[in-house]
């Protein structure tokens, strides 16, 4: 066979389906995803970010909550005296050092999520970012810019001009950047 004639043949081949697939991605359109809501607390928490915290410690909420029950909170507009401030975090270390958290972790997460809600305050977030993909009319998949930080419960998802609802899954872990952030959407 003619040399020419045959990387002729393979070029169109290798053009043809680069042009096929351009061709497949152009009927696909990134619509932005509208996030809301996302920072309930358990009730059991009394507005606590406990999944957060327990995310931040590297401990499951339940083991946080056991640590906490132990604890005598302090007035939030004056904070603890002295001795209370240590009674309490002996009370904390007692339960969470079997986990490995230190002293100074526990000190770094607490400082990081404290807030006075009656202040209309809340721990420190960051908003995702994500993409409904949609093809002929339909979502067929989601693409995450950012996945956020702060999310204590999940925020309702919605993408303008579709009806249905998304649900987000959530991941918690120690790093403050990404503990309570979005790891996935899909349709329910």
């Amino acid at each position: 066979m003619n040399f020419r004639l045959l990387s002729s043949v393979l070029l169109f081949f290798v053009f043809g389906l680069t042009f096929s697939r351009a061709e497949n991605r152009s009927d696909i359109n990134r619509v932005p995803v509208v996030f809301s809501g996302g920072h309930e607390t358990d009730p059991r928490d009394h507005g606590r970010p406990v999944v957060l915290i327990a995310g931040a410690l590297g401990v499951p909420p339940e083991v946080f909550r056991d640590a906490f029950s132990r604890v005598h909170p302090a007035n939030p507009e004056k904070g603890p005296a002295p001795a209370e401030a240590q009674a309490n975090k002996a009370a904390l270390l007692a339960t969470l050092g079997k986990y490995g958290v230190t002293n100074k972790r526990l000190d770094q997460v607490s400082d990081y999520y404290r807030y006075v809600g009656s202040r209309n305050e809340l721990w420190p977030t960051q908003p995702a970012v994500a993409y409904a993909m949609v093809q002929n009319g339909k979502i067929v998949s989601y693409e995450i810019v950012s996945g956020g930080s702060g999310y204590s419960s999940n925020p309702t998802i919605t993408v303008p001009g579709f009806s249905g609802h998304a649900v987000a899954d959530l991941i918690y872990g120690k790093s403050f950047e990404k503990n309570g952030s979005i790891r996935s959407i899909s349709n329910r």
